[in-house]
């Protein structure tokens, strides 16, 4: 245990959290909010910070969880008055972005991915497939939209009209978070919500990041060469380190490497 005495001033503490994976699509190393509220209230609450630093590589994930994680850190450093600073490493992209919006200041490395200010929604369509083996597909429903957007059975144009509406009006929640999180920051004479990513000189000239800079340096910058860190990272359940969990965790790991291969990494 660490001796604190009160006429010895101790040096300034960094609480620092590792982000990494997709956001709320299963397995054990997504992010989500339910498995991130512990961690993050230790980190904002423990030991008094001086700041929060967040290790954040993630190439977005569910909406939903990006602004649940996203308001979770804001209302700690608000209630705390403790102030966030976000390092991305390979990717801070759509939700990643989101997230990383919810600090008060985000810095990257060189070449790191950032942006993807937009929604996406993809599938397969096995109609075709499932008729040449023979295989009739018995739809049953009370409402003529609850089997919108099956996948066995035909693409209907109404559905994909009301798909489209819904990935509007979530890319409008997109856009108002980051637009009130930056303000005046962002380039206003450029796009930035079009689904594009930029590498982190770029995105610093359009005000989606402060700047090129890494936790360590830029932590000693601000709170002095002899500020302390303390980490906190997502712990492995005790059941998944026994192959319980192998069959999920290979699915989810599909998907999180699609998910990064999206931005070639």
């Amino acid at each position: 245990m660490k001796l604190r005495l009160p006429f010895i001033k101790n040096p300034p503490l960094v609480s620092v959290v590792r982000l990494t994976g997709t956001i709320g699509l299963g397995g054990r190393n997504s992010l989500n909010d339910e498995t991130l509220a512990p961690l993050l209230e230790k980190a904002f609450r423990r030991g008094k910070p001086a700041a929060v630093a967040i290790e954040l590589n993630s190439p977005g994930g569910s909406p939903v969880q990006s602004s649940l994680i996203g308001a979770r850190i804001r209302r700690l450093a608000e209630e705390t008055k403790v102030p966030v600073f976000v390092f991305v490493e390979d990717v801070a992209a759509s939700g990643g972005y989101w997230i990383a919006s919810a600090a008060d200041e985000i810095w990257a490395d060189a070449s790191s991915i950032l942006g993807s200010i937009g929604v996406i929604s993809s599938g397969f369509g096995a109609h075709i497939f499932l008729a040449r083996q023979g295989v009739e597909r018995r739809v049953y429903t009370a409402g003529k939209s609850k089997s919108m957007l099956d996948p066995f059975r035909p693409e209907n144009p109404e559905d994909v009209a009301r798909l489209k509406e819904l990935l509007e009006e979530l890319h409008e929640n997109f856009i108002a978070h980051v637009t009130a999180r930056r303000g005046d920051k962002l380039d206003a004479a450029t796009d930035l919500f079009t689904g594009e990513v930029w590498l982190a000189r770029r995105a610093t000239e359009l005000g989606l990041i402060e700047g090129i800079g890494h936790l360590k340096p830029k932590m000693q910058e601000r709170f002095g060469s002899k500020v302390q860190f303390r980490r906190y990272g997502m712990r492995r359940p005790i059941w998944s380190r026994f192959g319980m969990e192998f069959a999920q965790d290979v699915l989810a790991g599909i998907e999180e490497r699609a998910a990064y291969a999206r931005f070639g990494l």
